[in-house]
């Protein structure tokens, strides 16, 4: 009886542990408001930036968020609800690192990301993305199945309202207007196009797609889309990740830029960076087929892929920078003792990168990248000079 009472009451403590634990992490990881930088890391980031074109320093993947206050933006009720609580601890962490609360109206998220922007690169961007709701393969919207929704309305205002940003548009291509939607959102200024397959419920080998592929070619409207695993929302069709379903669109004339370069997960037992290499070794797609840089920093992506990709120069012009705002604000996310230990940074870069990081996360990912070197070698500057993508 002792023994058994001993084990529940180890059990009890350990879980009221994980729920403290659980309740108060995302309170510590709260970042504070946007600041200036001090005159050393002001003259850190010069440095960092000396070469390269700041004002074709655009970021190609940031995301625009709300919960529906003041705008039409949604979040899933999974990933507010205890019930779901892997969810729900994801989206309280990612809420806190932005600097918010769940009472905090969604403009002054965008708001704090334009602010951060002007105080790291005024004269570049930050491309905000919209994220359209999963539609099933009848054309019709399955809200309770999306895990959040930006419309491209509110994307689109932001890049009106706000001179640091340039708006991403989502568009489900089995929507029965989805070309429409296309022309329209690229007239009122749209850049590109975001898609997350496996969370939105998009095949890229689909048929259903390949009516939007033909208007996306012709406009040239560039595709931003996630390949490989994914990690930061919940992901129901994993294998629509396979870099190979992009060729589809490849095929068809479409521009086609992954996202993380496809650095995590598995496509039928290969290695979904491998298959992604593999695409873009092929002459065909040069030009075509780009990677990007977004989260590849991370501590899961930091090992062979960001290696791979730094030691490939030949590949450099065909990569484009973006951050994945507001993952590089989640301070476990991106460790820079890590990228010190594993050689890509000195001890004084990670000092300095950390004091921007206190200031500026999402000057940080910018500057930290431009650190990162193997065998002296680092991104060309024309991985960061992405407006020419866009224009």
């Amino acid at each position: 009886m002792f023994g058994r009472r001993r084990f529940l009451l180890g059990a009890g403590l350990s879980a009221a542990g994980v729920l403290a634990g659980r309740l108060a992490l995302p309170r510590l990881l709260r970042q504070d408001p946007p600041r200036a930088l001090t005159d050393e890391q002001s003259d850190f980031v010069a440095g960092c930036l000396d070469g390269v074109d700041r004002a074709a320093i655009w970021d190609v993947h940031a995301h625009l968020l709300g919960l529906g206050k003041g705008t039409e933006c949604f979040v899933s009720d999974r990933m507010r609800s205890h019930v779901h609580p892997i969810q729900r601890f994801q989206f309280d962490v990612y809420l806190a690192s932005a600097g918010f609360t769940p009472d905090t109206e969604d403009r002054d998220y965008l708001d704090r990301v334009a602010e951060l922007q002007g105080l790291g690169n005024a004269p570049g961007r930050v491309m905000l993305m919209a994220f359209d709701m999963v539609v099933d393969e009848e054309g019709y919207e399955q809200r309770e199945q999306s895990s959040f929704h930006t419309p491209n309305a509110y994307a689109l205002e932001a890049a009106t309202t706000h001179a640091e940003v340039e708006a991403i548009a989502s568009i489900h291509p089995y929507r029965v207007d989805a070309p429409e939607r296309l022309r329209a959102a690229v007239l009122a200024g749209a850049r590109a196009v975001k898609w997350l397959p496996g969370a939105m419920h998009i095949d890229p080998a689909s048929p259903l797609c390949e009516p939007f592929y033909s208007v996306m070619a012709e406009l040239g409207v560039p595709l931003i889309t996630h390949a490989g695993a994914e990690a930061a929302v919940a992901s129901a069709f994993e294998h629509y990740g396979d870099p190979r379903r992009l060729l589809s669109p490849l095929e068809q004339g479409v521009t086609v830029v992954v996202a993380h370069c496809a650095s995590l997960g598995d496509a039928e037992g290969e290695s979904a960076f491998s298959r992604f290499m593999t695409l873009m070794d092929d002459p065909t797609w040069e030009g075509q087929l780009f990677g990007e840089l977004s989260a590849m920093t991370q501590v899961n992506r930091c090992g062979d892929p960001l290696r791979t990709v730094l030691e490939r120069t030949e590949l450099h012009p065909r990569l484009l920078n973006g951050s994945d705002y507001p993952l590089p604000a989640v301070d476990p996310l991106v460790s820079t003792l890590r990228l010190r230990q594993m050689g890509y940074i000195t001890a004084d870069e990670r000092r300095l990168c950390n004091g921007v990081y206190r200031r500026n996360p999402l000057l940080f990912d910018l500057v930290v990248k431009r650190c990162l070197r193997v065998d002296g070698v680092g991104f060309a500057a024309s991985a960061f000079e992405t407006r020419r993508h866009f224009v």
